[in-house]
């Protein structure tokens, strides 16, 4: 699931370990390596161990454990100042005394470069976040969306290999928020630069990144591409975590040929695919998202069970259509149906039969 480090590997984290008071880990044993250039998210919920692990990269935190590698070669005690990472924040951290110009020029003269140059490169940095107006404005007189963008912009002016970003949206409305996610994307694409990104914030992790490791209680629980993570989730936390799903309890009946027969517990049968269950009689979870499950039958094909559903909610999103159905005893079973001219508009009381291909319906952990 986790990769070891390798030769290859940029950034690498090797079995490390983090406790604050030599007792309880809040980072357990993490392998995790990245090649240059990749855009890398850690997610998940508050005190799952991501921020730790971005703090320990920077610096602000040792490891109490384990190593954390740089281009092939041990930081464990390399202060953060002499890391060369580059770090944006969700407060900008900017400083309200100096202008704008004077905030990126900063990190430059600490690396003692020639006053030309300096100038030089924190144009070039304005320029590229679409600020170069900017420079003899104080943060104080900037909006929120602007400030981020210079906090991005005194990131990347010292030209960082890494660059570490701790939920650098989260203070920005949804509008903003959207456009800023696609420009930090397309800056770090452009630019070759290696990103390590925290957010909580599932939708984000899924559009911004190359893969994404997901935490829970210190650990990486799945670390793979966006579509992997949503399409097929490795266990129920993940699965329930990234995007909406359906859940279903059961007993696995039988298993074979990658398929298995779960006996839902309000004794219904469903077909699924094993994922984390290996043996009749075992305890499972079922998941299922919401825009995989049919409601027209002529759209499924040989071999799907078929389920009797109540609707109890219809709510009209504008794109998609959500139907909130009473299965197999539940009731918050989700369905999305796209907003499409043919498509069928369920009205609560109504009693409806649903189904879905086996392969779309994962047999996980019971917990």
């Amino acid at each position: 699931m986790a990769e070891q480090g390798n030769g290859e590997a940029f950034v690498a984290f090797e079995r490390v370990q983090k406790s604050y008071d030599g007792e309880t880990l809040v980072v357990k044993d993490l392998n995790l390596s990245m090649p240059k250039g990749e855009f890398l998210t850690m997610l998940g919920p508050s005190g799952s161990g991501k921020t730790t692990c971005l703090m320990m990269l920077a610096g602000f935190e040792t490891a109490t454990h384990g190593d954390i590698l740089l281009d092939g070669v041990s930081i464990n005690n390399i202060p953060p100042h002499k890391r060369g990472i580059g770090m944006v924040f969700q407060n900008y951290a900017l400083f309200p005394h100096m202008t704008v110009a004077e905030n990126l020029a900063f990190p430059l003269e600490v690396r003692k470069i020639g006053k030309a140059e300096r100038e030089k490169k924190v144009r070039h940095a304005l320029d590229m976040v679409q600020m170069g107006e900017f420079g003899n404005r104080r943060p104080a007189q900037l909006s929120g969306g602007q400030q981020q963008r210079i906090a991005l912009a005194r990131a990347l002016v010292f030209e960082p290999e890494l660059v570490l970003m701790d939920e650098p949206l989260g203070a920005l409305d949804k509008q903003l928020r959207e456009h800023m996610q696609f420009e930090i994307t397309n800056l770090a694409h452009d630019l070759g630069i290696t990103v390590v990104y925290v957010t909580h914030d599932q939708t984000e992790a899924l559009t911004m990144s190359d893969r994404v490791a997901v935490f829970n209680d210190g650990r990486i629980q799945q670390l793979a591409a966006p579509d992997e993570l949503y399409e097929r989730p490795q266990n129920s936390f993940v699965a329930q975590f990234i995007g909406e799903n359906n859940t279903l309890e059961g007993t696995i009946q039988d298993i074979a040929d990658g398929r298995c027969t779960v006996r839902l517990d309000g004794g219904e049968l469903i077909d699924a695919n094993p994922i984390n269950v290996t043996k009749p009689g075992e305890r499972t979870r079922v998941s299922i998202r919401p825009e995989r499950v049919e409601i027209n039958k002529d759209r499924l094909g040989e071999g799907a069970h078929t389920l009797k559903a109540k609707v109890l909610e219809f709510v009209y999103m504008g794109d998609i259509f959500r139907t909130r159905l009473r299965v197999a005893g539940k009731d918050d079973f989700v369905i999305k149906t796209r907003n499409a001219p043919d498509q069928v508009r369920l009205k609560p009381g109504q009693d409806i039969e649903i189904g879905w291909m086996p392969e779309d319906c994962r047999a996980l952990d019971a917990h």
